[in-house]
């Protein structure tokens, strides 16, 4: 078994997941697209000090893997969650799945699959010697044909076939696209209040040195467009460090674009459920006890 807790910015995510874990023996696995990068720790929210309970520090993977500017996207979460995963059930832990990206918390989840399979001429030429009749045939070996979306044009039933005969020769992907079986918690509240979370940790973290954290890492060489490029905090940061906006209008679009970006966040989870995922949801104003009895409880833990 697995635990999620997901939930927009500003919530207390990882704090409560922290918790449960030190009570449950859990391990936490960050689900969030930015918190992998060294070095982007204040723009990320990576608060590691929350991985610290009376004195005890929490397992967290996940965070602090590849160097700014390097490549990582959703296939290569999917294939070191399951590592983490297996691993920390391995050590007769649970993992608790914590974060706010929606589509690498999907993705794992539901066991997408989303690696790069390249073309093979080679097969292709072979397939092409069969009929539409005998590669819906074989389609229907490799999985179930729930619809008609992949038999319904030849090109794409060839390309159906590509794809799955590629996981069956890379058996380590087809192992990252399992789908994941987990008791799903959420973190909301009421809109006004979030607002007001983020905005006040927005200036937390400018007083507490996320100038100068964005500055190092132009200092150290790390492109200033691809700092733009991750968004938020770097974005606009970068920006005011280039001289393009002062500190005031600098702290107002980024104030507005956190606000956009939870409320976006909330529109995926809301689509999640939409598409059958079953979330647990709780308050941001409840107690941390109140949570935590909450998760035990729903989850049939002591």
């Amino acid at each position: 078994m697995t635990i999620t807790i997901l939930g927009p910015t500003a919530t207390g995510k990882t704090r409560i997941a922290a918790v449960l874990a030190k009570h449950i023996s859990g391990e936490i696995i960050s689900a969030d697209s930015r918190q992998v990068y060294r070095g982007m720790d204040i723009g990320t929210g990576k608060d590691l000090e929350d991985y610290t309970i009376d004195g005890q520090s929490i397992p967290y993977h996940l965070i602090d893997i590849v160097e700014p500017g390097i490549e990582y996207n959703v296939s290569q979460y999917q294939q070191l969650a399951q590592k983490a995963i297996k691993e920390i059930e391995q050590r007769g832990n649970i993992p608790i799945i914590c974060g706010g990206s929606g589509m690498y918390i999907e993705a794992l989840l539901k066991g997408y699959k989303l690696f790069p399979v390249p073309e093979n001429p080679n097969l292709r030429a072979e397939l092409e010697q069969q009929t539409d009749e005998q590669l819906t045939a074989m389609l229907a070996s490799f999985k179930a044909l729930h619809n008609h979306t992949d038999t319904c044009e030849r090109p794409r039933l060839l390309r159906a076939i590509e794809i799955e005969m590629y996981y069956q020769e890379h058996p380590e992907l087809q192992e990252a696209c399992q789908a994941v079986p987990s008791v799903i918690f959420g973190l909301r509240g009421d809109r006004d209040l979030i607002r007001s979370r983020i905005t006040r940790r927005l200036k937390e973290r400018l007083e507490h040195g996320m100038v100068d954290e964005v500055r190092s890492l132009i200092d150290k060489g790390v492109n200033p467009n691809q700092l733009i490029r991750y968004g938020l905090e770097y974005k606009f940061l970068t920006l005011y460090i280039q001289g393009q906006m002062d500190y005031d209008l600098m702290f107002k679009r980024l104030n507005v674009a956190i606000h956009q970006f939870s409320k976006r966040q909330m529109t995926w989870f809301r689509k999640m459920e939409r598409d059958g995922f079953n979330i647990q949801w709780m308050d941001v104003e409840w107690s941390e006890e109140e949570k935590l009895s909450f998760i035990l409880r729903t989850c049939s833990l002591k």
